[in-house]
C-alpha cells in the first residue's frame, strides 16, 4: 500500500488484543549540511494523520519505537552524501511503520556527481546540478520536497523541507554569492500546541566582496549557512525537529563544516474514548501527557524506548 503501512487485525498480543486506532506524527532525523561551500541537509521526513488523516491501529501490547539521529557533520573532502539522517520508525506487529532520514548536503569535491536524497532532499554545493530528492518513502501523503540546485553559483542551495523545497542558489561562476534558504517547515498542533518541524538547512556562502551572507535558517528547525570566514563555525538542524544541517561556507581558517542534522520525533495521541487502562513510555526522557480539553493520551518520544498498551 502506498501509505507505508497494513492493519492485519490482531497482532502479537493475540486473539484477545484489541488494537487502537490512535493518530501520529512521526518525524526522521534531519541531514547533515555539506562542507564548505555545501549545501544545506535536507530535513527529516514528516508523515502524521493530525488533523483528519489515516490513523494507525497500535496492534500489540508492547510497540518498539526508533527515533531518527541526525545525520553526523564532515570535513571539507570527507566523501560523499554518506550523512543522511536515519529513520524514525513505529514498530507494529503488522511491520515497520517508518519515515525516511534527511538527505545530506553536498560538498564541492564531490558536486554534480553526488545525489542526496533523503525524506527531504539535501541541497547542493557550488556549481552542483543535480539536487537530492525528497519523498524517497514513495509514501502518499509525500514526506518532504526536493532540495535546491546551485547550477552556476558558487554558494551552496537549500535543503529540501516538509513545507516547500530549498531555494536554488543565485549567482554565477567565480565570485561572492549569497547561500540560499533552506526549504520551511509546517505546523502542527498533536500535542496540543503549534510546532513548526521539518525544515531544511540554509546553503553555505562563498567569501568575496561585497561579503555575502550565509543561507538562512528555515522555520521547523533548520541550520542557517555557515557565515563566511567563520572558520569552526556552524548551525545544526534543532534536535527533537528533525531540521536540516545548515552547509559550511568556506574559510581559510577551516575545517569548514556543515552543522549536524537535527534529531526527529515520535508522537502518538490515542482518543479518550479508546484509551488504554494501562499505558506507559520507557525510557523515562520519554513523555505521557493528558490534552485537558478531550482527555486524549499523547504519547511523546525524543529518543528510542517502547510504548506499552493494554
Amino acid at each position: 500500500m502506498s501509505f507505508g503501512y497494513r492493519v492485519l487485525g490482531f497482532g502479537s498480543g493475540g486473539s484477545s488484543f484489541a488494537p487502537y486506532d490512535v493518530d501520529y506524527l512521526i518525524v526522521a532525523g534531519g541531514g547533515s549540511g555539506g562542507p564548505a561551500p555545501g549545501g544545506g541537509g535536507g530535513a527529516g521526513g514528516h508523515r502524521t494523520s493530525f488533523p483528519g488523516g489515516t490513523k494507525i491501529s497500535l496492534d500489540q501490547a508492547a510497540i518498539p519505537i526508533d527515533v531518527g539521529a541526525g545525520g553526523p557533520a564532515g570535513a571539507s573532502g570527507s566523501g560523499a552524501c554518506l550523512n543522511r539522517g536515519s529513520n524514525s520508525t513505529i514498530t507494529l506487529a503488522s511491520g515497520a511503520f517508518s519515515s525516511s532520514g534527511g538527505g545530506a548536503g553536498v560538498n564541492a569535491p564531490f558536486g554534480a556527481g553526488c545525489l542526496n536524497p533523503g525524506g527531504s532532499g539535501g541541497g547542493t554545493p557550488h556549481q552542483g546540478s543535480s539536487s537530492g530528492n525528497g519523498n524517497v518513502g514513495s509514501y502518499s501523503p509525500s514526506e518532504g520536497n526536493n532540495g535546491g540546485v546551485s547550477g552556476g553559483s558558487f554558494s551552496g542551495s537549500g535543503g529540501g523541507g516538509i513545507g516547500a523545497v530549498g531555494a536554488n542558489a543565485t549567482g554565477c561562476g567565480y565570485g561572492s554569492s549569497q547561500g540560499s534558504p533552506g526549504g520551511a517547515g509546517t505546523a502542527n498542533s498533536i500535542t496540543a500546541s503549534s510546532v513548526t518541524r521539518a525544515g531544511g538547512g540554509g546553503g553555505g556562502a562563498w567569501p568575496g566582496t561585497p561579503s555575502p551572507g550565509s543561507g538562512a535558517a528555515s522555520p521547523g528547525g533548520g541550520g542557517q549557512g555557515g557565515p563566511v570566514c567563520g572558520g569552526a563555525t556552524k548551525y545544526p538542524g534543532t534536535n527533537a525537529l528533525g531540521g536540516g544541517g545548515g552547509g559550511g561556507a568556506y574559510s581559510p581558517l577551516g575545517p569548514n563544516e556543515g552543522g549536524t542534522g537535527g534529531t526527529g520525533i515520535v508522537i502518538i495521541r490515542i482518543p479518550a474514548a479508546v484509551a488504554p487502562g494501562a499505558l506507559g513510555v520507557s525510557p523515562g526522557t520519554n513523555t505521557v501527557a493528558t490534552d485537558a480539553p478531550t482527555g486524549d493520551k499523547i504519547c511523546t518520544f525524543t529518543v528510542d524506548g517502547i510504548l506499552t498498551v493494554g
